[in-house]
């Protein structure tokens, strides 16, 4: 579903953040700190960008049209994990669970710790790696769906229903900016989710130790350093969506972007254009 960080695409990304994002940032310096930068073009069927302390709206686009969310789903994935008990509980890979999209090729019979699957869900967005932690944590896909819906309806996320774990478009899966918004910002609360979210790379072992798995993020975003995470997704319909935090100067940055044109260099310029105006507003 979503293809993965290449060594060529590394310096592509950084040139890119770079470039695209210092002209916003001298703009607002050469017309002065207290004047706000004008507001950017949005390509994207739907955003939502929030300062998260503070609960500042920056930048809204359809932000509460229902939409599907793709692989944005995982997160809502490992929240249920999480919540599941230790993450330390050994899981064995469940045949049904060896779906072939976006897959990292586990094997029927292997054992990873749940740890290390929810990982892989959220760096690589491996979808056989979402599919067994669905089974071994509630038996079946159905009854863990139904887990993500009920935590749905617990966050109060009133325009988002899910069909399936792992983001496969259907027609009752959807979600809109604001509730993936609401559910990302809970999610960065808990420890564990905050520092996978942030992974470039990673190498994760089976319990036997006898085969390793390398994961790399499909998040170019995380070449900036002071960005902190957070999901990438694809499908057909979907279009490509993306969720990304940025810490910077005490202030916590959420972009939400569902089917969003060039969406590293979209990103990149309007994480930095909020960053400008908190900057202008705080003068």
């Amino acid at each position: 579903m979503l293809r993965r960080l290449r060594s060529g695409s590394l310096l592509v990304a950084i040139v890119m953040i770079v470039s695209v994002t210092r002209p916003c940032v001298a703009s607002v310096q050469k017309a002065g700190a207290s004047i706000p930068p004008d507001r950017p073009v949005v390509k994207a069927a739907a955003l939502y960008m929030v300062e998260l302390q503070s609960g500042k709206v920056l930048l809204e686009k359809n932000a509460t049209r229902r939409l599907p969310p793709a692989s944005l789903t995982k997160i809502m994935t490992a929240m249920v994990a999480l919540e599941a008990g230790s993450l330390e509980q050994v899981v064995t890979m469940d045949p049904r669970a060896l779906v072939n999209r976006s897959s990292l090729g586990f094997h029927s019979g292997e054992q990873f710790f749940l740890r290390d699957l929810v990982t892989a869900m959220l760096v690589n967005s491996a979808n056989d790696a979402c599919e067994a932690v669905a089974f071994h944590v509630a038996g079946s896909e159905a009854q863990f769906v139904a887990k993500m819906n009920e935590q749905a309806q617990a966050l109060k996320l009133e325009d988002t229903h899910f069909t399936n774990p792992c983001g496969f478009d259907a027609p009752e899966h959807y979600s809109t900016a604001v509730d993936l918004a609401k559910l990302t910002d809970h999610a960065l609360q808990v420890p564990a989710f905050s520092m996978m979210v942030r992974t470039v790379t990673r190498t994760i072992t089976t319990v036997d130790g006898k085969r390793q798995v390398s994961l790399h993020s499909t998040n170019e975003l995380l070449l900036d350093p002071d960005v902190t995470g957070v999901k990438t997704g694809y499908t057909g319909k979907a279009g490509r969506c993306l969720i990304a935090s940025m810490f910077k100067e005490g202030q916590r940055l959420l972009l939400v972007g569902l089917n969003v044109d060039d969406q590293w260099e979209q990103a990149a310029r309007l994480l930095r254009y909020g960053q400008a105006v908190l900057r202008a507003a705080n003068d």
